[in-house]
């Protein structure tokens, strides 16, 4: 089990950045894919991001990609995504999501499969 922490997350205009930050606690970060999730009121939880157990291979949501970018430190147990060009359409609770898996290279878009969540950070992007 992992427990995770976000921050990072506040208000922001329009083509600005922001970096959320998640800091994982417990043995296991190292053997989990790791994702970023997003939820805006009144609409179900949206994938963001995800990273494999390397740092090697990541993915990303259509409507982030390009602007955001996930990246990971194994030695320090956290993940971090930066994210550029924020749009009102970012706003939304950032959710990070950790989920144990044997593959070092595999990521996961799925929300379902993941195992551990943190308590998700607010970003808002006005216009």
């Amino acid at each position: 089990q992992v427990k995770l922490v976000e921050s990072g997350g506040g208000l922001v205009q329009a083509g600005g950045s922001l970096r959320l930050f998640c800091a994982a606690s417990g043995r296991t970060f190292s053997s989990s894919v790791m994702g970023w999730f997003r939820q805006a009121p009144g609409k179900e939880r949206e994938f963001v991001a995800t990273i494999s157990r390397s740092g090697g291979v990541t993915d990303y949501g259509a409507s982030v990609k390009g602007r955001f970018t996930i990246s990971r430190d194994n030695v320090n147990a956290s993940v971090t995504l930066r994210m550029n060009s924020l749009k009102p359409e970012d706003t939304a609770v950032y959710y990070c999501a950790a989920r144990q898996v044997a593959s070092i290279v595999r990521v996961e878009r799925t929300s379902a499969l993941y195992d551990d969540w943190g308590q998700g950070t607010q970003v808002t992007v006005s216009s």
